[in-house]
């Protein structure tokens, strides 16, 4: 009885250490993550409940392998992280501070992928390839970007700072800083220089096609009226 009160005390004791390790080491990406979720009660939660700062953690790990050349070292601890969060990063991906994944399941970030500071992603992204090619063939994310539910950023693009992914789009062309781009291809419109807030509405996006197709259908309407 004795012995497994010791045992629980110890297991107890390693993970307290554990949580005030991560905190230190990641009090800037918990911070982060209670700024930008509303559904954050507080950081404990955060600390013990957020796969995407699991990921993040694992994959920093994975990462200091990779650069050591312990490749399969590095793949283990990914495929361990992917199996507990639902969250895929490949331990050669380069990622910035303060990057978030909310929610997270179905997230895939390629080998050659480049994530800059402050990114936003939700859940279903892939940052991913286009072929077999060798070298740089996953995409390059700049500072401040979000990056919408479902959508796919793909080859060897950059996305420029302060922009946004709509949700489910799909990116194949370099992306202008400040820029919005939705659609199926990737549509892009520029939204006058200004950086992209957080809190943007995923259903509310400019879509300049659109546009035009409601104005043409408003002149239309016009002239059937003028006809009568």
């Amino acid at each position: 009885m004795i012995l497994c009160l010791k045992i629980l005390f110890v297991i107890l004791g390693l993970a307290v250490l554990k949580a005030i390790l991560i905190f230190l080491f990641f009090r800037s990406e918990i911070e982060n993550i209670c700024h930008k979720d509303p559904a954050v009660k507080n950081c404990v939660e955060v600390l013990f409940l957020y796969q995407g700062l699991h990921a993040l953690i694992a994959h920093r790990i994975a990462h200091f392998f990779y650069r050591m050349h312990c490749f399969f070292i590095a793949r283990v601890i990914s495929q361990v992280s992917r199996g507990i969060t639902g969250i895929e990063i490949h331990p050669g991906a380069r990622i910035g501070k303060n990057f978030f994944i909310d929610h997270g399941m179905g997230v895939v970030i390629g080998e050659t992928a480049i994530v800059g500071d402050n990114v936003l992603l939700y859940q279903g992204v892939t940052l991913g390839g286009t072929g077999l090619e060798k070298g740089k063939r996953h995409p390059t994310i700049g500072n401040n970007v979000v990056i919408g539910g479902g959508a796919k950023v793909l080859g060897n693009i950059t996305v420029g700072d302060n922009s946004y992914v709509g949700a489910n789009a799909v990116v194949i062309k370099d992306v202008p800083p400040n820029s919005t781009v939705v659609g199926v291809p990737g549509r892009i419109t520029k939204q006058e220089g200004k950086k992209i807030e957080v809190s943007l509405d995923h259903i509310h996006i400019f879509d300049p096609i659109m546009q035009n197709i409601d104005e043409l259908e408003k002149r239309i309407r016009d002239l059937e009226t003028k006809n009568r």
